[in-house]
């Protein structure tokens, strides 16, 4: 028996099959939203940081206290001067220079020498009379315009007091008192010598105070921890 040698395989034919194209990569025009955006995200974060650097260093005229500045007081140009300062965000809290004064504002607490004013501390009114008061003894220097003391009162022993007997007690006649003005004579801050302090009294302690000064007996004045307000 013979075979006969296979035939060769048939020779596949083009099946019309694309063939695959190599992906390039395209250069972004500029039309391209990516491209806009980042340009976009670019140019806001410049502006910002030019905003926040022109409005730290960029400075405003505000008033500042020529002198203590005590409660009850006119607010007047005469107690001010102006300053240029950076404040930032803060500064709508202080008094403009830039603008007309107000009238008719008083001050409601101490604002020292120096101290820029606040708009917290001024007001229409302030609730507080100044009284002289007559200190015999030497003052600490502590005591001086705008310092808060305590008034207390120091009645007289009576001629008649007998030995044993119980000796009559100081007693507070207002507390947290502003000191508005300090005349004193020769030195007597430091010194025994006449001294007369003019304090701002509340108007509910004001009965008490006056009724202690013509009384027997001696107004002291003792400083209050903290010093000034």
């Amino acid at each position: 028996m013979t075979y006969a040698p296979a035939a060769p395989a048939p020779a596949v034919r083009d099946q019309g099959l694309p063939e695959p194209v190599a992906s390039r990569l395209r250069r972004p025009g500029w039309r391209d939203p990516r491209l806009v955006t980042g340009l976009v995200v670019v140019a806001l974060s410049v502006a910002l940081g030019s905003w926040v650097v022109s409005a730290a260093s960029r400075t405003v005229p505000v008033f500042v206290a020529d002198g203590a500045l005590t409660p009850g007081e006119p607010l007047t140009a005469e107690v001010l001067r102006t300053a240029d300062v950076r404040l930032g965000a803060g500064t709508g809290r202080y008094l403009p220079a830039d603008e007309p004064l107000p009238d008719g504002l008083v001050v409601l607490r101490v604002v020292d020498d120096g101290e820029l004013v606040p708009l917290t501390a001024l007001g229409a009114d302030a609730d507080v009379r100044s009284v002289a008061v007559p200190v015999a003894s030497g003052l600490s220097d502590r005591i001086r315009a705008g310092a808060v003391v305590d008034l207390w009162f120091v009645p007289d022993v009576p001629v008649t007091h007998e030995a044993g007997a119980d000796r009559p007690e100081p007693a507070t006649l207002a507390t947290d008192v502003v000191v508005e003005q300090v005349d004193a004579q020769d030195g007597a801050i430091v010194v025994d010598g006449t001294v007369t302090l003019h304090v701002l009294v509340p108007g509910d302690a004001l009965p008490t105070v006056l009724a202690a000064l013509s009384d027997a007996g001696t107004v002291a004045v003792v400083p209050v921890a903290g010093g000034v307000r």
